[in-house]
């Protein structure tokens, strides 16, 4: 695929776009996740939970109310502007999960192959000093980025202003890293799903009897990973057949570590608190927290990556 050379929003000329995505199992050259983006009408309280979770504040966006916080290689954006957080909240004063931003070989590129197989587009408009990053539509109105710069010069580099004498690069608690997303959907929707995240990234079914984790349910998707790069699942849950709420959204994050034990004991001293029923309590396998603001939930799973 052959496009003219692009203008990115600093002004600056892009390379051109990959000349072909030949890798049939992975499409766009997906190499993980660069950030999730919470929309926040009350940004310092989903900020003391982010702490007790490890993450730590390192930069401030240059133009609107966007905090970037940070621990290890987990990158959590929080995003308070107020059309932006009313609007993926639903005019709620819960925090939602808003986006989730995929590293990928070519960001126009991947955007274009999104759009070619029925991805519906999101309009972006940068302002000055911004980059415009294309994005698609995913569940329940949030937004799937593309990205492609985050090595040695980043998308931060750009739109963001690192906070005076704070460490940008502050350790992960316990060996903390992304593990995945858990997705909500609508009843009998889960092959809708499926086949969306298969035909635009190349996700694939992870069989029913492999499962991670202390909440089992649903299906589990994994997705493609470039070479040396970094995969991560997307478990989608429909509602119980008794349960009337259908929304679809964006629901927790799930966070490996390569202890849970061990990872509860740090988060606890951070002030996190887990649930422990005996439904759902803490084992080697994985933990889950306690929701906070009404709608904030993280899940540990046991994940040896180091």
């Amino acid at each position: 695929m052959n496009a003219p050379h692009n203008p990115d929003a600093d002004g600056q000329l892009r390379e051109p776009l990959q000349a072909s995505f030949s890798d049939a199992a992975n499409p766009v050259g997906l190499d993980g996740v660069e950030f999730i983006e919470f929309a926040a009408p009350r940004p310092q309280a989903l900020g003391q939970v982010l702490e007790m979770m490890g993450f730590r504040p390192v930069a401030r966006h240059r133009s609107r109310e966007v905090l970037l916080y940070r621990q290890g290689g987990l990158n959590v954006i929080v995003n308070a502007d107020p059309l932006d957080a009313r609007g993926a909240a639903h005019g709620s004063d819960e925090p939602a999960i808003a986006a989730i931003a995929l590293r990928v070989r070519d960001a126009r590129a991947a955007y274009d192959y999104a759009r070619e197989r029925g991805a519906w587009e999101v309009p972006t408009k940068a302002d000055v000093m911004e980059l415009n990053i294309p994005a698609i539509h995913g569940a329940g109105g949030s937004r799937i980025y593309f990205i492609d710069r985050w090595r040695e010069f980043s998308i931060y580099n750009v739109d963001f202003v690192p906070i005076p004498t704070v460490d940008q690069n502050p350790p992960a608690v316990a060996g903390a890293h992304f593990f995945g997303v858990v997705q909500y959907i609508g009843v009998g929707r889960s092959y809708d799903w499926i086949e969306f995240y298969a035909e635009l990234f190349g996700f694939t079914e992870i069989p029913d009897d492999e499962r991670f984790g202390i909440m089992p349910k649903g299906k589990l998707l994994k997705s493609p990973a470039s070479e040396g790069g970094d995969g991560f699942m997307i478990q989608l849950i429909e509602p119980d057949a008794l349960v009337l709420d259908g929304e679809e959204k964006l629901q927790r994050i799930g966070i490996g570590v390569p202890d849970v034990l061990a990872a509860v004991r740090e988060f606890r001293r951070l002030g996190m608190e887990f649930v422990e029923t005996p439904a759902a309590h803490t084992e080697s396998r994985g933990a889950i927290t306690k929701t906070y603001l009404g709608s904030v939930v993280f899940e540990l799973v046991h994940s040896a990556k180091a």
